[in-house]
């Protein structure tokens, strides 16, 4: 069925896809929005900050932090593997990505860091990513792009002529056509895709590594844009963090969450230190750390004093806006004991070291060799195996033990579609796919190796909104053209 036309199609709702359609909107292009979940937003509802370098925001409080130094330090953290035009282009645009999201009814109370020491980049949302996907979906709306929710893209087609493309979509009752001139693809990646985990990044979902907050993304975007002819960049890329307890019956982002992320003793499947703790303040290096384990999890451990430590002086590291560093933790108690009580095997305790061990399921012995070192170097203030920080350096005297299993999580793909730094799609030698755009999740070339947090916090949302913008103002100047060079030949055809 023909379900009319449009400049610009764009496939997923996430605030990628918002942006896009806004974006193209207000260059003066007609929209339709596919999303074929039954809301808007998808993972976009959790974002908690975006960043920025160079924003008014920034400039009232003297941050003196520029987009030179950001875009230096993001290539550099990738070793220069990734597509430097590109996150130039994001960086350079990110503090008017801040401007245009407040224009559209967003909100931002600060700009902070999350993680000690690093540049204040990360301008923090008032209501999150549901407010913010609220936000952009009623400014997408107001201006006239057609949004369509329960509607999933299953299909890319070249149009007659060569001119517009073909987007079908999926509805109840059976199929839409829709003719268009440009196409943007923002549909959030694939990180629920089994097979394309297990083949890209050798993982098994589910196993030993674990989606959150991720659903019905299957690469479909990514399999149009390839059928297309784009060529494919940073497959096998993920967003990793480390995550404890990790299962259904724990609340997300509870005070005893908040206890086992923190740089207390950890111990892999063996009961073995396997890193320096210390570095739960980057999530990123936690998230690598912990994926080098192929069984999926490693352990927090801790003991009554440092439960104490957390109670009564407070965390070292944050947990978002709703746990910043220093907050006590004066539910904890309560908290440990009503988890306990569900006796998973996700979270353990026990009033000795062998006690314990016997419930992780690791060797006594080594549990016991593990945290006798730990307390020796934590005796002598100097973590000889690590180098960990001696601030964080507190030793494991009981009498009550506790170890949550943390398991490898990750929050989303980051490769897929290779493209150029106005993000058009291209292929493997970059010449352009006319008209095929993407932005978001979908996209390759950004993130090389790993996400990049201590430089640039909250560019994965940055991302998002900024490669949302320019591919949507990019697909409406090329729908433009399009339309243009139609018009003049059939002007031409009836002179």
């Amino acid at each position: 069925m023909n379900a009319g036309r449009a400049d610009v199609a764009v496939m997923g709702g996430g605030v990628a896809g918002l942006a896009a359609a806004l974006a193209a909107r207000e260059a003066g292009a007609s929209v339709v929005l596919c999303e074929k979940g039954r809301a808007l937003g998808g993972t976009s509802n959790y974002i908690q900050g975006v960043f920025a370098a160079g924003s008014e925001m920034q400039k009232q409080q003297y941050i003196a932090y520029s987009c030179d130094q950001a875009f230096r330090n993001f290539v550099e953290y990738n070793h220069w593997r990734g597509n430097a035009r590109l996150a130039r282009n994001l960086i350079d645009r990110s503090a008017d990505t801040i401007t245009w999201c407040q224009a559209q009814g967003a909100e931002f109370t600060e700009v902070t860091i999350n993680m000690p020491d690093a540049p204040r980049t990360y301008h923090a949302l008032k209501g999150a990513g549901r407010a913010l996907v609220k936000a952009l979906a009623q400014g997408a709306r107001e201006r006239g792009v057609d949004i369509r929710v329960g509607s999933r893209v299953v299909d890319l087609l070249t149009g007659q002529d060569g001119a517009p493309y073909v987007v079908r979509a999926k509805v109840p009752g059976g199929c839409q056509d829709f003719e268009c001139r440009a196409v943007v693809i923002a549909s959030g990646g694939y990180a629920n895709n089994r097979r394309w985990i297990k083949k890209y990044t050798g993982f098994d979902l589910g196993q030993n590594l674990m989606p959150v907050g991720n659903s019905g993304k299957m690469g479909d975007g990514i399999r149009l844009a390839w059928k297309m002819g784009a060529g494919a960049e940073g497959v096998g890329v993920l967003h990793l963090i480390r995550v404890a307890p990790w299962g259904r019956e724990f609340p997300f982002m509870s005070s005893v969450e908040a206890a086992c992320i923190q740089p207390v003793l950890w111990v892999d499947a063996r009961g073995e230190r396997f890193c320096d703790e210390g570095i739960a303040f980057c999530d990123t290096s936690t998230g690598n750390v912990n994926a080098r384990l192929k069984c999926g999890y490693s352990w927090s451990v801790f003991d009554d004093g440092i439960k104490r430590h957390f109670v009564e002086k407070g965390l070292d590291r944050g947990m978002t806006q709703r746990f910043l560093p220093g907050h006590r933790l004066q539910d904890l108690d309560e908290v440990l004991k009503r988890l306990l009580a569900s006796q998973s095997p996700g979270l353990v305790s026990a009033d000795s070291v062998e006690g314990l061990a016997a419930k992780m399921q690791v060797d006594p012995d080594a549990l016991s060799a593990t945290i006798a070192q730990y307390n020796e170097a934590c005796a002598r203030g100097r973590d000889e195996m690590f180098a960990k920080n001696p601030l964080y350096l507190r030793p494991l005297h009981g009498p009550t033990y506790y170890a949550a299993r943390a398991r490898t999580v990750f929050l989303g793909t980051l490769g897929g579609i290779r493209v150029s730094p106005q993000l058009e799609a291209v292929d493997d030698f970059d010449t352009p796919i006319p008209g095929l755009f993407a932005a978001g999740n979908d996209v390759g070339g950004l993130h090389a190796e790993s996400y990049s947090m201590w430089d640039t916090s909250g560019i994965a949302s940055a991302f998002a909104l900024g490669s949302g913008r320019i591919a949507g103002e990019n697909a409406a100047a090329f729908a433009a053209a399009v339309n243009d060079a139609a018009a003049h030949a059939a002007a031409k055809e009836e002179g």
